[in-house]
């Protein structure tokens, strides 16, 4: 390891230049870790019956999942700016570190709130993983050249996303759910190793003030909204907390702009925001989180109930949305590092989500599935073109000191969105399901004690074939008004995405 106050810790490649082999070594390495942030975030589903039925507490098992979300958007803006600062060796090693004890203790978990405090844990340093992985990326590569790697990335983000629930099920399957968490310790011993002696340390003789109060007011603010987007979908309806914790981040965000424009070393710096570009991709990054990421749940509900098929085959479906994803996301990060242009990509990614929303409408329960495949891939060539050029476009808009701290910023946006998404597009299902129900013939209506709000795939499988179209046909109806609200919100991230300037990346930093 090289200790030099004058050396950097990662020189950007130039443009078009071969990475040496240590870079690609870093590269890879980075890209690992954010594969097992990421895929932790949505490999539980599968596995979460399989737990709560050997720990008990069902009531408690949706912790599981909101506790790492949870935890993963509230270290992410301290991992940003300390990376800045410190630089990126020892955050990254730190979080590695932190997420695969927090792995160990998840799967050695003896009760449901041992394992929802670990997931804490392991959200702690999952957080760091996503943050640091991009931040790197950011420093490794020059401008242009970062939208190639970039894409290579986000590839790894779709396809941990898309796979981990499938993942989650064949492992619970095969091996049991405790190994859904082991299986990190075995790969993250490797990378910690390998970043360990591949990654060059940077010592910094300045001394920084950390600005802890900033960065405990964001994640106040954060966890509030986050903690919303899954309290308000709680079943036994709304209490205080519903109307409390909106007001309690509005609360924590207000004090902390306040803060920032006061601190030496703020954790954001409130200058990013004079930058156009900034502003738009992180109001983008909300909405594309609430309509990408905020609507796997729904569309595995739907297309199950719909279909009648297992849990395991409809995880295939979720599979062309994979693979075009990565396909797009490659092809996507070639095509900026070849031209420096940028802004026609979510545009059109914007575009086809809200007509795939319209196209959505038209689903019923006869529809085939491999028109089901088609959409889903449609799905995500959308992700393709949006997930990684938004990176690309905030870290081409930030100075190379504050990679980090806009890398936490849009990571944070796309948490928040997910949530918000999760709730929002929870409470418009739910009123239109609601409605359906007081529609629905008399006979259908009485083999569904609690609406069709309480249906699920197995009661559905189990109606007459006659009342089982009745009834699918009203549930189709429900979530068409879902659609609908997804697809204007698709739309009004296509209006924001065209405010942006049609500017080119520079070859050069």
């Amino acid at each position: 390891m090289t200790l030099d106050s004058t050396l950097p810790e990662a020189s950007p490649v130039e443009a078009g230049a071969r990475p040496d082999l240590t870079t690609l070594i870093v590269y890879f390495g980075a890209l690992i870790a954010m594969f097992m942030a990421t895929i932790d975030m949505q490999i539980v589903v599968t596995a979460l019956p399989t737990i709560a039925g050997e720990l008990g507490n069902l009531h408690l098992f949706g912790w599981v999942g909101a506790a790492y979300l949870l935890s993963t958007a509230a270290v992410a803006p301290f991992y940003g700016k300390l990376g800045d600062m410190y630089g990126r060796k020892n955050v990254v090693l730190t979080a590695i570190t932190l997420f695969l004890l927090g792995s160990l203790v998840c799967g050695t978990a003896w009760s449901m709130e041992s394992l929802i405090a670990a997931r804490v844990l392991q959200g702690i340093g999952g957080g760091g993983l996503m943050v640091s992985a991009f931040a790197m990326i950011g420093e490794l590569f020059s401008p242009r050249d970062r939208a190639n790697y970039q894409g290579y990335s986000s590839a790894v983000f779709a396809l941990s996303s898309v796979l981990g629930p499938l993942a989650g099920g064949y492992i619970t399957s095969l091996f049991g759910w405790r190994w859904v968490f082991l299986v990190n310790l075995p790969i993250g011993i490797v990378v910690l190793a390998v970043l360990a002696f591949a990654m060059r340390g940077r010592f910094n003789e300045k001394k920084h003030r950390i600005d802890y109060l900033g960065g405990l007011l964001l994640a106040i603010g954060t966890t509030a909204i986050v903690y919303w987007g899954y309290h308000v979908l709680d079943p036994a309806g709304p209490d205080v907390l519903t109307f409390a914790l909106p007001v309690l981040a509005l609360a924590a965000i207000a004090s902390f702009i306040m803060v920032e424009r006061r601190a030496q070393e703020p954790i954001v710096p409130l200058r990013l925001f004079g930058n156009s570009t900034v502003r738009i991709v992180s109001g983008v990054s909300v909405v594309a989180g609430s309509v990408t990421l905020g609507m796997f749940f729904y569309f595995a509900l739907y297309m199950q109930t719909l279909t009648g098929l297992s849990p395991a085959k409809v995880g295939f479906l979720f599979l062309p949305a994979s693979l075009t994803s990565m396909v797009i996301s490659i092809l996507a990060g070639r095509v900026i590092a070849a031209t420096g242009r940028y802004k026609w990509m979510p545009v059109v990614a914007m575009g086809i989500g809200g007509l795939l929303m319209i196209g959505f409408i038209f689903i019923t329960s006869h529809t085939p599935i491999w028109v089901l495949a088609v959409m889903m891939g449609l799905f995500g060539i959308s992700m393709g073109l949006q997930f990684q050029v938004l990176i690309v476009a905030i870290q081409a808009a930030a100075p190379l000191q504050d990679i980090g701290a806009v890398t936490s910023l849009i990571t944070q946006a796309r948490t928040i969105g997910a949530s918000l998404g999760l709730a929002l597009n929870g409470a418009v299902m739910t009123w239109a399901l609601n409605r359906q129900t007081s529609e629905l013939p008399a006979d259908a209506a009485a083999r569904l004690p609690e609406g069709l709000t309480g249906l699920s795939p197995h009661l559905a499988a189990s109606l007459p074939d006659a009342v089982r179209d009745v009834v699918l046909g009203h549930y189709s109806s429900a979530f068409n008004v879902m659609f609908i609200w997804v697809a204007v919100l698709y739309f009004v991230a296509m209006a924001l995405t065209l405010l942006l300037e049609d500017i080119q990346i520079p070859k050069r930093g």
